[in-house]
């Protein structure tokens, strides 16, 4: 042992067990992520967007990642500078100088996280005002959560004839709808339905859940409901989610980009059997869409689901789908 208190032999195991450490880490990541490529790389985990609006949730994904790598290279930075350049010197066992206050880099490490917040917050609230923005749709569907499975009610005007029902009338099953919805219903639109049943499997796929059919290319409103509790509408390579909540209507518009089928879930606990709550949905060309909403006029499966609970008109009409 050194007359200064110091003593290396103990650090060399130290140091061959931090290499192997590493070593164990950097194998376990590549064994981990055999089914990732370099392509996905870019999207940093999340799955390929096939909406025309997925992509700016993409952008806001990848700015907060590289806002946040810059952030750790800094942190990470000055703790090993500090680490290398200020550590316990091998030939002096005294205190070194005690600091107590630094106003400078205190009122640094106070203002540059209020900055960092500022900047993410302003990011995220004008994409968020870009998504939820509503415009003209060419279809819109009701979607209403219940336990434990999802259904579908497409307010379409199947038969072609716009006098029925009559014009401006609203279904007794979508009177749970704000006005400023049900105005924009097409003219006509009678409207079919699809109802899951939990632990059905689609027969094309074999995936569980009820199947939404939507038009390539065309823009669908999508007006979320709840029969019983909260919920939450995720159709995974949509990179957008939202709570369906009873006695509140949520409204998003989205416009698919890519025909297939994809995986939908429940992203809200809401029972026992929330795990059970999966849907699919099939990206159709619009020829395929109409002739899939005239099948279920044919099974007979017209008309509504009883979309969300009863509210009285105040309460109904006082909700807000804006900023």
């Amino acid at each position: 042992m050194s007359p200064y208190g110091s003593d290396r032999s103990p650090r060399r195991p130290m140091r061959r067990k931090l290499l192997q450490a590493l070593t164990a880490g950097v194998v376990l990541a590549t064994a981990t992520g055999c089914s990732y490529t370099w392509k996905d790389f870019p999207r940093l985990g999340m799955p390929y967007p096939v909406t025309e609006e997925a992509p700016r949730i993409l952008s806001l994904w990848q700015g907060s990642w590289a806002a946040a790598l810059v952030t750790g290279i800094l942190v990470w930075g000055l703790i090993l500078w500090s680490v290398i350049f200020h550590r316990r010197s091998r030939t002096k066992v005294e205190v070194p100088p005690q600091t107590r206050y630094n106003m400078p880099i205190e009122a640094l490490y106070t203002v540059v996280p209020l900055i960092i917040v500022s900047v993410l917050f302003y990011f995220t609230a004008r994409d968020e005002s870009k998504l939820l923005a509503l415009s003209k749709p060419a279809h819109t569907i009701n979607v209403v959560g219940f336990q434990w499975s999802w259904g579908f009610n497409y307010i379409e005007n199947v038969d072609g004839d716009a006098a029925t029902p009559k014009a401006g009338a609203v279904p007794k099953e979508l009177a749970s709808i704000p006005d400023r919805y049900t105005k924009a219903f097409p003219a006509g639109a009678e409207g079919v339905y699809e109802k899951g049943i939990p632990g059905d499997r689609n027969p094309e796929t074999g995936n569980p859940g009820p199947t939404l059919y939507l038009p390539k290319g065309e823009k669908v409103r999508f007006i979320l409901s709840s029969n019983d509790v909260i919920h939450s509408f995720w159709v995974v390579p949509f990179l957008f989610k939202q709570d369906v909540i009873p006695g509140h209507t949520n409204v998003f518009e989205v416009t698919p980009t890519q025909e297939g089928v994809f995986m939908g879930k429940c992203a809200e606990l809401c029972g026992v059997d929330h795990s059970r709550m999966l849907f699919n949905v099939k990206v159709v060309s619009p020829e395929e869409y109409r002739a899939h909403l005239k099948e279920l006029a044919e099974k007979g499966q017209t008309g509504f689901l009883p979309a969300g609970i009863k509210q009285t008109d105040p309460a109904r009409n006082a909700e807000t789908n804006t900023l």
